[in-house]
């Protein structure tokens, strides 16, 4: 069953006429015989919408269980099956304990029934603009629809009206009851209000129709004054200012010639500072990626230290337009350790564009400890060895002062392991450990009679001392410890969430093998990433790879991991360590299931392919047995006749056998001619011979064999030559032409066939006033032995309109079918002229 068709009637606000254009919709379909029925319309009390009511059928709506308004008799609607159901309110939340939580899915449920479904809309309940909408409003909109979820209406219709108009009906009464006139006109519906809410509306509509104009323009392959799409780039810091940020860089890509974001126009990348996978995924990242998901956009992971530096090189990878970025959290005293991310990445960001918004995390503050990493860098372990060697001399150095007098050997023993402690906080184990060696040494000499040698009279302070360094030492091991346990806990964190992204996208089935192969490049901060396989020789092959200088065997990468006894993982630009080849091992798990999915989808491709050639052998038994039977049994039995001694025919008789026998011939030949070029098509070998060629010379070619002026041509003589083979091409037209002479009912307009230039394309077009042919059939007439009922038995196999889409791909066009104004069908070649592409194609 084919899917309906939904049409959206989109309003900038309340009250512009949207239930009512549906009503309107909904009559004028009745009148043209349409089965309609009404699903559930919202009047509001509303005279001239509810006048609209009387003449439809509506299915009655049983009230709540709970008590609650009533909703959408779902199941009653599907078990009435109207060809078109009005259901308004498209956003609307269902009343709990109804089946679906929102009315857009009850309106896919009818969808997917066949059921075309006229529907309503506000621009506010959009899911991407709702931010905006509050900013204009100042009403929080609780009831949205996703994005993707109206792009995918078959029309969407915009009921417009001016601010001025929209209050004018407000202060008429023809919206809201009296009391609420005054509140509404003062608040929501504030000329402003209504102004910038009409803004949104055209914008996005726009963007429709400049998605509907690309779409047409890809398909004919017209290439002229095309504009390149933005690509933005939005980081995310695993903030709740998130959210904000993925809305406002959604509407920057959305806003670019097309209308819509796409996967590569708009990434959003979360740097982890640290080594590696080490640093554990903020849980707020998991629902703006879902967010991402719904606005059309993906979203990447990237390691580095030095967040800008990261951002940039993600940004440049990517060939980004545009970075946006939320203001800083930190606040103002708060900036004497820097810049901050923003102002670095404005300075340095050179001929990308760079956005700063702003969000209500501004200047909250945030935490001036860096994540721990996974393992002590460099930079710490420096900042280790220094408080460790510079900590203790310098506290010797402040105990010297004579203010420092009074205290006793055990405050000068808790003041070195306060440094011993910070230390192992900074560096880890070793430099704890020599600086609790190092403040043993300087307490002995300095501290300890006899001072300023390693002599010690008192056995106390001997004992003291060594204390001292034995909870030095075990204080420095508690300290590391403890730091590696937690960063254990956060690895495991960091590799559990990157499993299940990676587990969720396999299992889904959405992510093909290069992007696996990114996603581990990302992951892993290589340059490059390569997937091989060992042939039969001992020699590499390279199946698939990203990133620059890919290796070309195992030998040159810097990490390998094997995914079967064939195939092997080859990464190149660091070396890994075992807690990361872990990950890596699991990636190529994923890699090899995912590289089976692709077998079993192949597989059954195949299958399909071989379903769909045993029921070409079953259709062409049957034709040979019947359609092929009856010419001959005609020319039969016109030759008996002739031949016949007992029968005495005069010259009239004779023609009319005679003629008889020569349309037997004529049709036979033409079913046989159908047949072998069916089987050329089917066997691949139609090897066309592409050269420059008028339709002057092709069309008086494909009218042999037609009556006279039962075909209208209109080809204009200076058409550009097309790049085809002529004999393919007249075959193919020719067989266009007959079917469209074979439809065309007698008291109609004779089948029009005309010519004309569209970008570096030509376009011709037969077009018949016959009974047409649904919309869901259009693909099924350019199938094998498929006449839909539409000629009697004996007429031809259904092969005409196949072998005549074959043999136009076969020289790089196209053959689709359209309705014809007025009723009819239209089948459009499209080909590519000489002033197009020479590379395309040829011998």
């Amino acid at each position: 069953m084919a899917r309906g068709k939904l049409r959206i009637y989109l309003g900038a606000a309340p009250g512009v006429g949207k239930t009512f254009a549906a009503l309107s919709e909904a009559h004028r379909r009745r009148e043209r015989g349409t089965d309609v029925v009404l699903g559930l319309v919202e009047t509001r009390d509303r005279p001239r919408t509810a006048e609209l009511l009387d003449g439809l059928e509506e299915v009655p709506r049983p009230p709540h269980p709970g008590g609650g308004s009533a909703e959408l008799d779902l199941d009653a609607l599907v078990r009435r099956a109207p060809r078109v159901a009005v259901v308004d309110d498209f956003a609307h939340t269902n009343a709990p304990g109804t089946r679906n939580a929102k009315r857009w899915q009850d309106v896919d449920e009818l969808l997917n029934a066949g059921i075309d479904v006229i529907t309503t809309l506000n621009i506010q309940h959009v899911e991407s603009l709702n931010d905006v909408v509050e900013q204009i409003t100042g009403v929080r909109q609780h009831e949205t629809i996703p994005d993707e979820i109206v792009r995918r209406a078959d029309q969407i219709e915009l009921c417009d009206m001016s601010p001025h108009a929209l209050r004018r009906r407000m202060s008429h009464g023809n919206i809201y009851p009296a009391e609420k006139i005054d509140a509404a006109l003062s608040s929501y519906f504030r000329e402003g209000n209504l102004t910038a809410l009409r803004e949104l509306a055209l914008l996005w509509v726009a963007d429709r129709v400049d998605e509907g104009l690309a779409l047409y323009r890809g398909e004919h392959k017209i290439r002229q004054t095309w504009e390149a799409r933005e690509r933005v780039v939005v980081a995310l810091t695993g903030g709740p200012e998130g959210e904000t940020l993925i809305r406002r860089a959604a509407r920057v890509a959305a806003r670019s010639r097309g209308g819509r974001p796409q996967p590569s126009h708009l990434m959003a990348v979360h740097v982890v500072a640290g080594d590696n996978l080490a640093h554990p995924l903020p849980d707020v990242i998991t629902d703006q990626r879902q967010l991402l998901a719904e606005l059309g956009g993906t979203y990447h992971q990237v390691i580095g230290d030095d967040i800008p530096t990261a951002l940039l090189e993600f940004a440049r990878g990517v060939n980004a337009t545009q970075i946006v970025l939320g203001s800083s959290r930190r606040r103002a005293w708060q900036y004497i350790f820097g810049p901050g991310v923003g102002a670095t990445v404005a300075r340095e960001s050179g001929d990308i564009d760079v956005h700063i918004v702003t969000h209500e995390e501004v200047g909250r503050g945030r935490s001036l400890l860096p994540p721990l990493a996974g393992s002590v860098s460099r930079a710490r372990q420096a900042w280790g060895w220094i408080i460790g060697v510079l900590g203790p001399a310098m506290l010797a150095g402040a105990l010297q002062l004579p203010m420092t007098d009074g205290a006793g050997l055990t405050t000068h023993v808790l003041l070195f392991l306060t440094s011993t402690i910070a230390a192992a906080l900074a560096g880890g184990l070793w430099p704890a450990l020599m600086c609790a060696v190092w403040s043993t040494v300087l307490l002995d000499l300095l501290f300890t009679p006899p001072l300023y040698g390693l002599a010690i009279d008192r056995p106390g302070d001997g004992l003291a001392l060594a204390v001292f360094v034995l909870v030095g030492v075990l204080v420095a091991f508690v300290v590391d410890l403890s730091r590696r346990r937690a960063l254990q806990a956060s690895r495991s964190k960091a590799e559990a969430s990157t499993l299940s992204l990676l587990a969720s996208s396999v299992i889904d089935g959405q992510e093909p093998l290069p992007a696996l192969l990114r996603r581990i490049r990302e992951t892993f901060g290589q340059r490059s990433v390569a997937l091989l396989r060992q042939e039969d020789s001992g020699g590499w092959t390279r199946l698939e790879c990203v990133g620059e200088a890919p290796c070309e065997a195992p030998d040159q990468a810097d990490a390998l991991v094997s995914v079967s006894d064939s195939l092997a993982l080859a990464l190149r630009g660091h070396m890994l360590p075992a807690a990361d080849r872990r990950i890596l091992s699991a990636f190529a798990t994923h890699i090899g299931i995912a590289l089976e999915r692709q077998r079993l989808a192949h597989d059954a491709a195949e299958a399909k392919r071989q379903a769909a050639r045993n029921r070409i052998r079953t259709a062409l038994l049957a034709a040979v047995s019947h359609d092929l039977r009856t010419p001959l049994t005609s020319i039969k039995a016109s030759v008996s006749s002739l031949r016949s001694a007992d029968i005495e025919l005069d010259e009239q008789d004779r023609g009319e056998l005679l003629e008889n026998i020569e349309e037997s011939t004529d049709r036979l030949n033409s079913l046989v001619d159908n047949l072998l070029d069916m089987s050329r098509l089917q066997t691949d070998t139609v090897q066309p011979k592409i050269r420059a060629v008028g339709l002057e010379e092709v069309v008086p070619a494909t009218l042999i064999g037609i009556p006279p002026h039962t075909v209208c041509v209109d080809v204009p003589d200076n058409l550009p030559r097309v790049r085809a083979d002529a004999g393919l091409l007249e075959r193919a037209v020719a067989n266009v032409v007959q079917n469209a002479a074979r439809h065309n009912p007698p008291d109609r307009p004779p089948p029009r066939l005309s010519a004309s230039t569209l970008g570096d394309t030509v376009e011709l077009r037969v077009a018949d006033h016959g009974p047409g042919v649904p919309d869901e059939h259009k693909d099924r007439i350019f199938e094998a032995f498929q006449r839909l009922g539409d000629a009697p038995r004996g007429t031809g196999i259904g092969l005409g309109l196949a072998v005549a889409r074959g043999f136009t791909e076969a020289m790089d066009g196209t053959l689709t079918a359209e309705d014809t104004p007025g009723g009819g069908l239209t089948l459009v070649f499209t080909l590519h002229s000489t002033t197009a592409d020479p590379a395309r194609g040829g011998s």
